[in-house]
């Protein structure tokens, strides 16, 4: 029996640990593409092994990288559903997909989707709420700028999905977390010197009625405001009730406030780099 009309895209690096179980929660798809960034460990193996198409490049951002795969891997199938190797798919998510895939009269180009991720064995409903990201579209009609966090640049009208996919952000241990996103925050900080020079506030998009409009857009009035790290924590952690989550939403909450006072530092070596000073 042929696999639904739908290829899974995936990108790794070194993710011989994680891959088995994103490829195993994906089988009956007949068309697997995973894009590498020169892993040093068994990944290709493994994705040989299960039958997928392999690409591998120098990773240069994940807009870049992306953009790269969109424009120079075919495409067999008119969809293209888009896992990272530390996330799974769910029978509920993919028949809601194959449903989509399936009906000729679908005039959306693209669904965002939500996330249940999971720390210290717990799913962390409040502190890391499901959120809303670009996973489901037709490759001809999207394209994804910035170096972290792309955001999607949408050729039609697209959709939200109803069901989640299931990520395990922290399979590899907390080092390795800390490792991603100093380079996470690198980029970030490059990305909010630009946005504070290119891309002003704008009230319209603040009150848009696309949900996903005005998270894009608080993000943005968020690179202006002062005392990020301490905002972000009382929003996540109160104002989100990521208190409900225990040890894990506590733990959770001041990992993300570190991580918002990284790009903060960055963004002030930036500005004084840009002034002729030295970093720090």
């Amino acid at each position: 029996m042929s696999g639904p009309a739908i290829t899974i895209f995936i990108q790794t690096l070194n993710e011989e640990k994680n891959l088995p179980s994103c490829l195993e929660s994906v089988r009956g798809f007949d068309d697997i593409v995973v894009l590498d960034s020169l892993s040093t460990d068994g990944t290709e193996r493994i994705a040989r092994e299960f039958g997928c198409r392999w690409y591998a490049r120098k990773f240069d951002g994940r807009g870049p990288h992306q953009n790269w795969a969109m424009e120079n891997i075919p495409w067999p199938h008119r969809w293209v559903f888009y896992l990272d190797a530390d996330e799974q798919m769910t029978p509920e998510l993919r028949a809601e997909i194959e449903a989509i895939a399936s009906d000729e009269n679908e005039r959306r180009v693209a669904f965002y989707c939500g996330r249940r991720n999971y720390f210290m064995g717990k799913w962390l409903r409040h502190a890391m709420p499901p959120g809303n990201i670009m996973r489901f579209f037709r490759p001809s009609k999207i394209r994804f700028e910035r170096l972290a966090n792309p955001v999607p640049l949408i050729d039609g009208e697209h959709g939200y999905l109803r069901n989640h996919f299931i990520h395990y952000n922290f399979s590899k241990g907390l080092s390795e977390w800390f490792e991603r996103h100093n380079r996470y925050s690198t980029y970030e900080a490059r990305e909010t010197m630009r946005a504070l020079k290119e891309n002003p506030v704008s009230l319209g998009r603040l009150f848009s009625r696309d949900r996903n409009t005005r998270r894009l857009e608080l993000k943005n009035l968020s690179f202006r405001m002062p005392l990020r790290p301490v905002l972000k924590f009382l929003y996540m952690y109160l104002l989100g009730r990521g208190f409900l989550d225990g040890r894990a939403g506590l733990t959770y909450c001041v990992l993300q406030a570190i991580y918002e006072y990284q790009i903060c530092l960055k963004v002030r070596e930036l500005k004084r780099v840009e002034r002729g000073l030295s970093p720090s």
